[in-house]
C-alpha cells in the first residue's frame, strides 16, 4: 500500500469550490492544514466560501474563472506559483450536468458539457503536470460519477463525460505507476448537491402544447432525480480527504456508487434492467 500523503501544509487546487462537495472539501481540507487554490466560475460563492475557510485561519487563494475556457487554464499555473510556489494537489471537481434523450439535446449544449466535464479536467492535469511532477509526494484528483459506471437513459452527455474522465483518469495513474505522482478517480453517488436543479435540460419544441408537455416531463425527471441524492456533500468530501491521505486509486462514494459498481462487473450488458427492477422502477 503507499505510503500515506501529508496534507498538513499542502498546497490543494480546487475546482468547482463555491458549492456542494467543492465547498466541503474546501472547508475539509482547511482543517486538515492544507494551503488552497480555489477555482470557481461563480465569483459570489468562491469568496463565501474562502471567507469561512479564512475565518479558520487557513491560509486561502481564489480565482473566478470559465473552465470553458482553455486560455484561461494555461494561466492558471502561473498565479498557482506566484500564490504558494508549488502544488502538491490538484482536485478536478467542477462539473455540470445535461438532461434529456439524445435525440431531442442540441449538439452545441453537448459540447458545452463536454468543454467543463471533460475538457476542462484534461487541460487542467495537462497544464499542472510540471509543477506536480516536480514534488517528491503529489496527487490528482478527477471526479467522475455514479454515471461514470453506469449509464442512465436521459443521462448521455454526462455520462460520456464522466466515462471519459474515468478512462482518462485510469490511463494517467498507470503511466505514473511507480513515480511520486499518484492518480484517483472518485465516482459519488447520489450526493445532495445543486447539480440536478442546475442541469440544462432539452430545448424546447416551437409546438406550444409539445413544450408544455415536455416542461412538465423535464419537472417530473428533475424531482425524480432529486430524490436519489441524499448523501450529504460533507459526507461525500470527508470520504474523497480520507481516501487522498491512503492515495487510493479509486474511490466509490455511497452505497449506490458501490452497488450499481457491482452490479455492472457482474452483468455488463444488462445491469440497467437490474438496477430497474431492484429500485422498483423509481430510476
Amino acid at each position: 500500500m503507499a505510503q500515506k500523503l501529508q496534507l498538513a501544509g499542502a498546497v490543494v487546487l480546487l475546482t468547482g469550490a463555491a458549492s456542494g462537495i467543492g465547498a466541503a472539501l474546501a472547508v475539509g481540507l482547511a482543517a486538515k492544514g492544507c494551503r488552497l487554490l480555489l477555482v470557481d466560475r461563480d465569483a459570489t460563492g468562491l469568496e463565501t466560501i474562502a471567507g469561512k475557510v479564512r475565518a479558520t485561519g487557513a491560509a486561502v487563494e481564489t480565482q473566478a474563472l470559465d473552465l470553458a475556457d482553455a486560455e484561461a487554464i494555461q494561466r492558471l499555473p502561473e498565479w498557482a506559483a506566484g500564490r504558494f510556489g508549488r502544488l502538491d494537489i490538484l482536485i478536478n471537481n467542477a462539473g455540470v450536468a445535461l438532461g434529456g434523450r439524445f435525440e431531442e439535446t442540441h449538439l452545441e449544449d453537448f459540447e458545452w458539457l463536454m468543454d467543463i466535464n471533460l475538457r476542462a479536467v484534461v487541460r487542467m492535469c495537462h497544464a499542472f503536470l510540471p509543477m506536480l511532477r516536480a514534488r517528491p509526494a503529489a496527487q490528482i484528483v478527477n471526479l467522475s460519477s455514479l454515471f461514470g459506471l453506469i449509464a442512465p437513459p436521459g443521462q448521455a452527455a454526462y455520462a460520456t463525460s464522466k466515462f471519459a474522465v474515468r478512462g482518462f483518469t485510469e490511463a494517467l495513474r498507470h503511466e505514473y505507476a511507480g513515480t511520486g505522482l499518484g492518480v484517483t478517480v472518485v465516482h459519488p453517488g447520489g450526493v445532495a448537491t445543486a447539480i440536478a436543479r442546475s442541469a440544462r435540460g432539452t430545448r424546447p419544441p416551437t409546438d406550444p402544447d409539445a413544450a408544455e408537455r415536455a416542461r412538465v416531463e423535464d419537472e417530473k425527471a428533475r424531482e425524480a432525480f432529486g430524490k436519489l441524492l441524499t448523501l450529504s456533500p460533507e459526507d461525500a468530501a470527508a470520504a474523497i480527504i480520507q481516501g487522498i491521505e491512503r492515495r487510493q486509486p479509486r474511490i466509490l462514494i455511497g452505497k449506490d456508487a458501490k452497488s450499481a459498481a457491482l452490479i455492472q462487473r457482474l452483468m455488463p450488458a444488462g445491469y440497467w434492467k437490474t438496477i430497474v427492477r431492484l429500485s422498483g422502477g423509481k430510476v
